[in-house]
C-alpha cells in the first residue's frame, strides 16, 4: 500500500480514537477554522509547515499549517483550508489533491479547526505572503508520524495547567495546536 493510499484509508475509515485537543480550557463557542495539511508528492513525502512572523497579534511566530477561519464564502472547511493555502503560500487549488478531513483540534484559544489533507506536488513555487508568513519549510513526514519525535510537555497558560506536544526539527520547534494535530494525524495512521 503506498503512503497516499495508507493516509486516505485512515481518514476514511470508521473507528474511534482518543483524539488531543484543548477543549478542557473552557470556551464555550469555538469558531470554524481550517488548515491544509501539505503533503509533498515524493518518494520521501514531506509537510509544508509556516513560519508566522513574530509582529503578528496572534500565535506570532509560531509554526503552523497554512490556514484559518473559515469564511461565509467558503463552502466548507475544504473550501477555506485552499483558499488560506494560495493567500498564504500561493498554491494553487488545482495543485491539490485532497485525501480527506483528519480528526477535529479544538483549540485553547477557540477554534474548531478541520486539518484537511492534501498532496501536492514536490517542486511547486512557493511564496510566502508577507503579512501572514515569514518562512516555509519542508519537514519529513516520516519524522512528523514518529511518536518519538513528540514529546508530551505541561505549562501554565491564562492560569491554568496545560498538556501540549513539542516537537523539534532542526531549529523549528514544532508545538500546541500544530504539533497536537500531527498527533492525532500519527495515532490514526498507526
Amino acid at each position: 500500500m503506498t503512503w497516499i493510499e495508507r493516509i486516505s484509508a485512515a481518514l476514511t475509515a470508521d473507528w474511534s480514537v482518543v483524539v488531543e485537543d484543548e477543549r478542557d480550557f473552557g470556551v464555550k463557542e469555538h469558531r470554524a477554522a481550517a488548515v491544509l495539511i501539505p503533503i509533498t508528492n515524493r518518494p520521501q513525502p514531506g509537510v509544508i509547515l509556516t513560519q508566522r512572523p513574530d509582529w503578528l497579534r496572534s500565535h506570532a511566530g509560531q509554526v503552523a499549517f497554512p490556514g484559518g477561519k473559515i469564511d461565509d464564502g467558503d463552502s466548507g472547511a475544504i473550501s477555506a483550508a485552499l483558499r488560506e493555502a494560495h493567500e498564504e503560500l500561493s498554491i494553487d487549488p488545482s495543485d491539490v489533491t485532497i485525501l480527506g478531513v483528519a480528526d477535529t483540534y479544538f483549540s485553547g484559544s477557540g477554534y474548531r479547526i478541520e486539518p484537511v489533507v492534501g498532496v501536492i506536488p514536490p517542486d511547486l513555487n512557493l511564496i510566502p505572503n508577507p503579512d501572514e508568513v515569514e518562512d516555509w519549510f519542508e519537514v519529513p513526514l516520516s519524522f512528523l508520524l514518529d511518536p518519538a519525535s513528540a514529546v508530551k510537555k505541561t505549562a501554565e497558560w491564562n492560569g491554568r495547567q496545560r498538556t501540549y506536544y513539542d516537537m523539534q526539527w532542526g531549529q523549528r520547534r514544532i508545538w500546541g495546536v500544530t504539533a497536537g494535530i500531527i498527533a492525532n494525524l500519527a495515532r490514526r495512521l498507526s
